[in-house]
């Protein structure tokens, strides 16, 4: 009964985005909803592209075992990312009135860096639209009770999220997220009440989550695990900034106002609801005690799920489950979209030349297919990564190769085309560098990454200028000699 439930709330979820992809016009109103969107709908629809997966199953599974402080990247990251966006970023890019943000790098710098962090952002999408895909293929093969396996159930996910976005992009994503966040506040909201009074009250919930100390929140006293605690907290706060889905979010308000004030309002909204599933996993030490250990141990991601199906009665399966799918549905739907617009704009482009906006629209959505196949092949591949490492691997790829030249190509009138070179090469390579040998394990790669892309920018930028202050002054120490 309630896998029947799933279904058709799947199936009217899939009605509701084909009948928004009518507003589908031409290739703005896919990937931008042709800026129409009002500042409900980006409060709503930048709070969902947060709250995946992640939130309500690996959040939960890091807090359990590592307290606040294991959680500093999401949701403690990740929110602030929105809020700096609306404060820093979404005024200046709005006015420019772009499609993607690769958009910006070619106007700013040129198409080389336009293709370069267009790669880097693609790449970094996989890690993430895999995590949502990924807790789409337990919940199948939770609700199933094996019967479908997670494999099984990641197809049944990708197909139900593909019939929708591939029609409606943008204008589809934000009208099924703006119910789907109804649903899942609501859900989870009336779930964490029922779960608190089987645990004996909030207050008991509350105490035992202190008295395991889950709420430290610094690391301990040394340089190490400082710079990993800084790295953490960096990862997402400052690698989501130049990413595709964010950006659209920002492209899509019908006013300046809905631009900087959405991200803003979804961002202390996300903090502090993504505290609900915290609340859920404590409440399940004390609801079922040997149990939730054991999960903890093995496979912390299925607490959740196992304290609603084995401790709650059917109303409140149908809620959490709701809840959940409204979280992986509404953030996997618009991390399929970002990719394949900034592939069909900045790289497509540059290779076949543009006919047509009906042409562009056509391969916009192909590149969605496409993708989402090759995301299908990555999660299947990756099946046992836990969906935070997912999420969080994901997001140090644009901090070390695309966050700098964004921020100083938007404050810094020096920064040039060379300068954002340096910077993505160097911050790339040392990234791999540290990722792929032992010394990753002593100094975090994302904060190396990070610094040596600011030095590239700053000397990419000012050292040719350098040089040829130099050579003038030494023409005219000859000139003057002479």
């Amino acid at each position: 009964m309630l896998l029947t439930l799933v279904i058709i709330y799947l199936l009217i979820t899939i009605a509701i985005g084909l009948v928004a992809a009518k507003r589908v016009k031409n290739s703005a109103d896919f990937a931008i909803a042709g800026r129409h969107l009002p500042i409900a709908m980006i409060v709503t629809t930048t709070f969902a592209t947060w709250f995946g997966s992640e939130t309500v199953l690996g959040i939960p599974a890091r807090f359990v075992n590592n307290g606040l402080n294991g959680v500093i990247e999401d949701p403690f990251g990740a929110g602030i990312c929105l809020i700096l966006v609306g404060v820093f970023f979404a005024s200046k890019l709005y006015k420019m009135t772009l499609l993607t943000i690769s958009d910006y790098f070619r106007e700013r710098y040129g198409k080389e860096v336009e293709i370069l962090c267009s790669i880097i952002i693609m790449l970094s999408y996989l890690g993430w639209v895999s995590a949502q895909v990924t807790a789409l293929g337990l919940v199948f093969n939770v609700l199933s009770a094996g019967v479908i396996s997670i494999s099984l159930g990641m197809i049944i996910g990708v197909i139900s999220i593909l019939a929708y976005t591939l029609f409606g992009g943008m204008w589809s994503v934000a009208i099924t997220d703006f119910i789907q966040m109804i649903i899942l506040v609501f859900g989870l909201a009336i779930l964490a009440v029922f779960a608190g009074d089987q645990a004996g009250g909030a207050g008991v919930v509350i105490q035992l989550a202190v008295d395991k100390n889950m709420f430290h929140f610094l690391p301990e006293a040394d340089f190490k695990s400082w710079m990993f605690f800084i790295a953490s907290a960096l990862t997402m706060m400052l690698g989501s900034i130049p990413q595709q889905d964010v950006f659209q979010r920002v492209m899509s308000a019908n006013n300046e106002y809905s631009a900087t004030r959405g991200p803003v309002i979804g961002g202390v909204f996300y903090i502090a609801f993504a505290f609900v599933p915290m609340f859920l996993v404590v409440s399940a030490l004390i609801i079922m005690p040997e149990q939730a250990q054991m999960l903890i141990a093995q496979d912390p991601q299925k607490v959740l799920p196992t304290l609603v199906m084995d401790k709650m009665p059917f109303v409140m399966q149908v809620l959490f489950f709701g809840a959940l799918l409204s979280a992986i549905k509404s953030c996997a739907s618009a991390t399929l979209l970002a990719p394949s617009v900034t592939f069909t704009e900045n790289i497509w482009r540059n290779i076949v030349s543009r006919k047509s906006d009906q042409n562009e629209l056509r391969a916009m959505r192909v590149t969605v297919l496409v993708f989402s196949l090759l995301v299908l092949l990555y999660s299947i591949a990756m099946q046992g990564t836990p969906i935070y490492e997912l999420v969080s691997g994901a997001y140090q790829i644009p901090l070390v190769g695309a966050f700098t030249p964004l921020v100083f190509g938007l404050y810094w009138k020096r920064a040039t085309t060379q300068g954002a070179l340096f910077a993505i090469v160097l911050g790339v390579t040392s990234w791999l560098i540290f990722v792929l040998t032992p010394a990753g394990e002593y100094f975090p790669a994302q904060l190396l990454g990070l610094v040596a892309s600011l030095v590239g920018m700053v000397v990419g930028s000012l050292g040719p200028q350098a040089i040829s202050d130099l050579h003038g002054r030494h023409h005219r120490l000859v000139a003057n000699n002479q």
